[in-house]
Order: structure tokens, then sequence, then C-alpha cells
């Protein structure tokens, strides 16, 4: 293999342009593509910036055309030459370089490479495992450069929005108190505290309360998580985020303030404009309208509630439902009365998945008769009372749910986003931006058999609540806020409590004791007792926001190294064992290790 020494390198190969024609440069990268066409070998050569044709021709350098014979795909080379303009029919408009090539004076081999297991380009249709078992070869195609720089692009702009907004980035630790309030930790054992763990931070949240405390005022950060989650399609184990706190505002504020980053981020990255302020919907009317807190409104669809046009039918199905306590919703589907009845039979399995026990539907025909195979049961006078509070027009599909309320959130908001996408509602150049604010401040739990905080506990109970925290904890409203972006929750927040007295009634909602508290919390708590100024903050799953910016639909498109469903590594085998001789040192015996003892 041959070295550099001597040449250096002067340009990107995607930077060459009408500037550099009859000018001597010098190039590196990767062979994308080499063409031997007789007297003349071809070869498109690749870096970060892009690709330009290089040509080693036996009358410019007989050397470097004897080099290029043997030169294969991802062999990576460096070669000097002088930039001239293809004729006319040879210009590739498909690149920006595509009007230039570099007749070779001189090539040097940097590298052999092995044929790689899949292409080096974009829209492969290859195993994702593939990919990521081979991320250093996947890395290189060119739509995930554009991702990766898209990430920094968009972490340069955040960086400097909150620059001007004087805001400080400071660093919080990555080794700290194992405090699990709803995802598990990940520990790490102390070697010279035996039997004692940190804990990967699932949020540096206490910590950036502990600054305002502290008297920052305005503290941000692009910072690692961490969360020993259960496997989901799309989640990581470790993720990044942009962590914000703010003193001495309101939860206006925060939002206006976050708005403003959001849309700078948008108009800087990727030259759009964002309308402002955002819509703002609560999470009781998100709930009721779309069965999400993270709704979809790139189209309307909304639900309807026709509970009380059915209550009094002899109809089964419905009077049962209506009598313990449910309800039935209705979604209008535009212009698709003439659904086939195959297709209504697959869509009542698609929502049997999310628990619903059947689809009940009409179809409004053109002529003005209806069809619907619940209208001999309830009358078609029922049937057009529940179309025209729906808002459905002739040739329009009314498809209903009856069940427990949630169940119907939860089965008629995923068939709202399923006839969206069969019937082509979703545009995705939209960006449908939405605040959704008044959260819950506790959901049940049924496992534990007790409150959890719906957010976090550290989130402030609207004032007019704050005396149901010891008796009605399930009707508290939080000063809570989530940022939604096509029905993908990008980030949230809320406004903190800073009064100690307050944050101990809401570990005591959430079945902490006194001493449960102090033993997880007490620093924070006795930071409070040292002047807590009010504040807010906000988080944003840098990872999402990427991912929807790029119109990507994974997050580990736009991570460099991302774990896979079984959050491992399969480029470097991670999670792996370690030897025994680790583990005595971390005073650490595994089960395994046990079991095997036992025997």
């Amino acid at each position: 293999m041959e070295t550099m020494k001597g040449l250096h390198r002067t340009d990107g190969c995607g930077t060459i342009g009408e500037a550099h024609k009859g000018k001597e440069v010098v190039l590196c990268g990767w062979v994308e593509r080499r063409r031997d066409h007789g007297g003349l070998i071809f070869i498109d050569l690749r870096d970060r910036s892009g690709m330009v044709q290089v040509v080693a021709s036996p009358d410019h350098n007989m050397e470097s055309f004897h080099k290029a014979e043997d030169v294969r795909n991802e062999y990576v080379l460096c070669v000097r030459g002088t930039i001239t303009e293809r004729d006319k029919e040879a210009i590739n408009p498909n690149i920006p370089t595509g009007k230039y090539e570099m007749y070779v004076e001189e090539m040097r081999v940097l590298n052999v490479a092995k044929t790689p297991p899949f292409y080096i380009q974009d829209d492969i249709d290859v195993d994702e495992n593939i990919r990521l078992k081979y991320r250093y070869l996947d890395l290189r195609r060119p739509e995930m450069q554009r991702n990766l720089i898209l990430r920094h692009k968009v972490t340069k702009a955040m960086r400097d929005f909150f620059d001007q907004h004087d805001f400080l980035e400071i660093e919080t630790p990555m080794l700290t108190k194992s405090t699990p309030e709803g995802a598990r930790d990940y520990l790490v054992p102390s070697r010279v505290n035996p039997g004692t763990f940190y804990a990967l931070p699932q949020s540096p949240q206490i910590f950036k309360q502990i600054l305002m405390v502290a008297g920052y005022e305005k503290y941000f950060q692009i910072v690692r998580c961490f969360r020993d989650e259960d496997l989901r399609a799309d989640r990581q184990p470790e993720f990044t985020q942009l962590d914000i706190e703010m003193s001495f505002v309101e939860q206006e504020d925060l939002l206006q303030m976050m708005e403003q980053m959001v849309a700078h981020v948008f108009r800087t990255t990727l030259g759009k404009e964002i309308q402002l302020p955002m819509p703002r919907i609560t999470w009781d009317e998100a709930m009721d309208k779309y069965g999400s807190d993270k709704p979809d409104l790139r189209f309307d669809m909304a639900f309807t509630d026709v509970t009380d046009l059915v209550k009094d039918t002899e109809f089964k199905v419905f009077r049962s439902v209506v009598d313990n306590g449910g309800q039935v919703k209705a979604i209008v589907v535009p212009e698709q009365a003439t659904i086939p009845r195959r297709e209504i039979d697959d869509l009542t399995n698609y929502v049997g998945r999310y628990g619903a026990k059947g689809l009940a539907w009409a179809c409004m025909n053109e002529d003005g008769t209806i069809k619907s195979q619940v209208m001999k049961f309830i009358g078609e006078d029922t049937v057009r009372a529940i179309a025209d509070k729906a808002g459905a027009k002739l040739g329009d599909l009314v498809m209903m749910i009856a069940d427990k309320k949630a169940t119907v959130a939860r089965a008629l908001g995923e068939l709202r986003l399923e006839m969206a996408r069969r019937t082509g509602m979703i545009d995705d150049n939209k960006l449908a931006f939405t605040w959704v604010t008044d959260f819950p401040m506790f959901e049940y739990n049924e496992d534990e058999k007790r409150y959890v905080a719906m957010h976090h506990p550290f989130t402030m109970p609207r004032e007019e609540d704050l005396e149901l925290l010891a008796t009605d904890p399930g009707s508290v409203k939080a000063i809570a806020y989530d940022m939604v972006l096509n029905g993908v929750e990008i980030g949230g927040g809320s406004q903190r409590i800073y009064q100690s007295t307050v944050q101990e009634k809401v570990f005591n909602a959430i079945g902490l004791t006194d001493e449960e508290s102090q033993a997880k919390f007490g620093f924070m708590l006795d930071a409070f007792k040292y002047g807590a100024p009010p504040h807010a903050g906000c988080a944003f799953g840098l990872d999402r926001l990427v991912m929807l910016m790029a119109n990507r639909q994974s997050i580990r498109d736009v991570i460099a190294f991302p774990k896979t469903q079984s959050a491992s590594d399969i480029m470097c085998q991670a999670p792996s064992t370690v030897d025994t001789k680790q583990l005595k040192e971390l005073h650490i015996k595994t089960a395994t290790e046990e079991k095997e003892r036992l025997v």
C-alpha cells in the first residue's frame, strides 16, 4: 500500500465546480464505481462531500492507468490531476459535479477493500441487521451521511439559538443515584465502594432543577440518557435529548421560547418556515377528539360521540356498552362509501388488535340510500341521525366503535390513522405542530395498585388542585405540556414543583412514605429549603426530531451507532460477558456462576 507523503488533499470530491476548471487538485476518497472502456478507465470517486469522475488515461500517465486497472469498488485512493469540463454529451446532470472530471496525473492506492456485503448506495433493499453489523459501510451511503450531517446542523442551530438567548450549556453527571420512578435504571457497580451502584441517568431532571436553585436561571444541554425499558419497535436504550430549564417563568413564557427555538432550527437547517404561535389543545380534548395525546393533525377525521343517539336502542351490543358506562364514537371517512366488504372485514380484525370487540359501519351512498350492518337493529332514522351528527355527506363512510372509554380511544384512534394512510389523506410534506396541555397529574398502575406520575413526580399540579392530592389524586391536572409534530411527541415538559412541602405531598400521592422520599430524593428536598425559584423546563427527543426532519421511518437511521430492537449492538457484539477477574474486582457474582457452583 502507498501513503500520501508529498501529497496534500486540496478539495472535496463533491466541491469541484467552475472555479476549479483548469486547475490541478488533489482528491482523496473511496471508489464508488469503476468502468473500463478499453483505452480509458473511469472512476467515480466519493468522499463525504460528494462524488466526482476521475479518468485514468495512458496518454496522461501510464503508471496511474495500470493502477486503475487493478482498482475495485471501495478501494481508498489519492489522485492528483487537472480538472477539465466534460464534453456536452458526457455531462451527468444527476450529480452536482457532473460537468467536470479529472484526468489523473498521479494515483496512489492507499488501501484495498473486500467486496462489501451490500451496495454503497441509496435505497438499498437489505436486511437492517446486515446494515447494523456492517455499520461502517452503511454509514458511507449518501443518505446516511445526509442524515448525520442534518443531525449536526440541528444541534448546532440549537446551540446557536440558546447562546443568543443567554442560556448556559452545563454538563450534568453520567454516574448518579438510582431513583427509579418509571423505566428501569442501568446500574454501574462501584469497585471502590463494594456492594454499591451508580445509575446512568434517565434524564438530568433533578440536576437541572438543582441548577435553578444554584441561580443559573437559563440552562440547556444536549445530553445522553439511558432507560432499561421493555423492548419496543423504535426505542433505544441510550438516546439523546435537548434538555432545557428556566427560572422565573410561567408556562406561556417557556412555550413561546420553545416555539421560537424549533422555528429557528427548521428555518436554519431545512429552510422551512413554521407558523407561530403553534395551536394548543388540552389533553382532555385530544383524547376526546382523536383518542391520543399525540394527535396527527395533518388531517381531520375527529371523533363524534354518538352515545346519546343509541343509549335507548334495543341493540344489545350498543345498549350493554352504554349501560356499563362505556361510549359509542364515530369517525367519517370521506368518499369511501364504496369500500369493499372484505376491506371492512379486514378493518374489523385491525381494530380487534387494539381491544375493540367489533366495528359498526354505515355507507352513505351517493343515491341517498344507506348500507349498514347495524341498520336492521337500530333503524334507518338512528343511522341517519348518527351520520348527521358526525357530519357525513353522500359518498362518505361512517365507522363506529362501542366499548369502554379507553378501548374506544385506542382502537378508534388507530383506525383513524389507518384510514388516513389507506386513503392518502396524509401529506408527508406538511408540518402539523401542536401543544398538548393540562395533562392528568397521575395515572393508576394496576400492577402496583397505586398512582404513578404521568410525566414525572417533579411536575407542578394546578394550584386549584393542590387540595386534591391527598383525597382524589386521579382528578388532579398538571401544568404539563407536550409538543407534537405529525402525530409524534417530540418534546415535553412542565412547570416544576419548587417548594419542598408541595413536593412531599406529591411523593405521598404516589405512595412514597416520608422516609422513602428522603432516602431517594433527600438531597433535592434539602436544596429546595434554601430558596428555590419558580422554574419550568422542557426536553426534546433529538433522535425523533431529526428522524421527522429527515423524513425517515426509524430513529436508527439518524443515529450513528444504534442498538437493535433487542438492545444489542451487532457490530461490536455488545452486551457481552466479562471475565471472572473483572467480576471479582466489582464484588459481583452472577446468577449463572452461582448455579454452576451449586451443581
